[in-house]
């Protein structure tokens, strides 16, 4: 059973001093809920609020960055997403292109390299131009990795991994008795990486929608009740400052 964990902000700005730098959750995942809320309980229309949301995108980078997280993986866009408004969906296969020209000297500056999953090859080619620019250009460097979930679908995820293990068993005369957890976890997009330790999801639902089924099998909840836009760095050290006071069994027993 899930516990709904709320921000309580107590007033300490000092959060971040009191984080343990040993154990940094290595890969955050976010569902960055609330973009359309947010516009609405101010009167404008949403896509101001998925503008604001990737301002905020910029910043929650740029901390992870500085806190040391090695992977942050945001879930920008669903496969689900298409069933939203033409107008919302046309704007939001454009802020990529906004969000890249605007951010990529600091991308470069921390050392941030991009890398995007999902199923790129029906999203509008500038769309996919912008994104193969971003992850070209920052493909050397070595620091934090910013991983954008765009146009992504955690079932459709599996089905395409598992098909992808099958023919390679296949392709080796062997059959599916022969299929493993770790053939499958080689096929996932995002097979080089750690699995999410934690995962953030704002505007206070409680659901994960499809967001990397597979890899959160043993991820830490964290749901804040603050809208996406209003997501700041106090709470990203807050989010974190509940995962380190947790304790991960992976199924196991404490000894």
């Amino acid at each position: 059973m899930f516990n709904k964990l709320f921000n309580n902000n107590n007033g300490n700005d000092d959060i971040e001093s009191q984080l343990s730098k040993e154990n940094i959750p290595k890969h955050i995942a976010i569902i960055m809920d609330g973009n359309g809320r947010w516009a609405n309980k101010r009167f404008l229309p949403r896509i101001a609020g998925h503008k604001e949301g990737m301002n905020t995108v910029k910043k929650i980078t740029t901390s992870a960055s500085k806190l040391g997280v090695e992977v942050l993986t945001l879930y920008a866009f669903s496969t689900e997403n298409w069933k939203r408004p033409d107008e919302e969906v046309q704007f939001l296969m454009k802020l990529p292109v906004d969000f890249f020209e605007t951010f990529m000297p600091d991308l470069m500056k921390e050392n941030v390299r991009v890398h995007v999953m999902g199923y790129h090859d029906v999203l509008p080619k500038h769309t996919q131009k912008v994104i193969t620019d971003a992850m070209d250009k920052t493909k050397n460097n070595t620091g934090l990795v910013l991983n954008f979930a765009l146009n992504y679908g955690g079932r459709a995820e599996i089905v395409s991994a598992t098909q992808a293990a099958m023919r390679e068993l296949l392709a080796q005369e062997l059959t599916p008795d022969d299929l493993t957890e770790e053939l499958i976890a080689k096929h996932l997009m995002t097979h080089t990486f750690p699995d999410p330790d934690l995962l953030i999801r704002t505007s206070g639902e409680m659901r994960v929608s499809n967001f990397m089924l597979w890899q959160i099998a043993y991820s830490e909840f964290y749901f804040v009740e603050k809208h996406w836009p209003d997501f700041s760095h106090q709470d990203l050290c807050e989010a974190i400052a509940t995962y380190q006071n947790r304790t991960r069994r992976f199924g196991g027993i404490l000894k």
